[in-house]
């Protein structure tokens, strides 16, 4: 009868001791943090603001020329960039209807279109997000129009440098 007993608590403190392990289990799904040691780091290559602000210009200037708003009642385009870059669009398409606007007259407000605050209008947004170079020294962007759920898309664009300006080399 002992036995009976001894048997069963000798099993549950073999199976306590072997949980007790501070031995780490590596998943094999788990994520794994690469390695980046300074040649690896000196590789990644990363655009400078003025080139950032040269391939918004490009792209920009090819959304601008297509008519995403023309089915729609908007009373202006609103850029996501820097003020430079607004600033700069604003002056080479300064007869733009609709035209381009500064970021604070917009509306933007959860679960609603954009609208302008001008106008209480509804507004369409241009955006556009840069690479980092691949390595043949192009840049893939995407050019993003938004106004609302419902009226949303994008082109993604391949970039090369010629001289000091970005060209677009390739629209899908």
């Amino acid at each position: 009868m002992n036995a009976k007993i001894l048997l069963p608590a000798i099993l549950v403190v073999l199976l306590a001791a072997g949980c007790a392990s501070n031995e780490t289990i590596a998943f094999t799904s788990e994520a794994k943090m690469p390695d980046f040691t300074p040649a690896t780091a000196a590789a990644v290559k990363s655009l400078a603001k003025a080139d950032e602000d040269k391939i918004d210009l490009a792209v920009f200037g090819y959304l601008l020329d297509r008519h995403f708003w023309e089915d729609g009642d908007y009373t202006a385009l609103f850029l996501q960039a820097s003020d430079s870059v607004v600033e700069a669009m604003q002056k080479k398409y300064s007869q733009h209807k609709p035209p381009i606007k500064a970021s604070y007259h917009i509306d933007l407000r959860d679960n609603f279109s954009p609208r302008d605050k001008d106008t209480g209008q509804p507004v369409m947004i241009l955006g556009v997000d840069a690479n980092d170079p691949n390595a043949n020294d192009t840049v893939d962007a995407i050019g993003r129009w938004y106004a609302g759920g419902a009226v949303q898309g994008f082109y993604t664009f391949t970039l090369k440098k010629v001289g000091d300006d970005w060209v677009i080399v390739e629209v899908r």
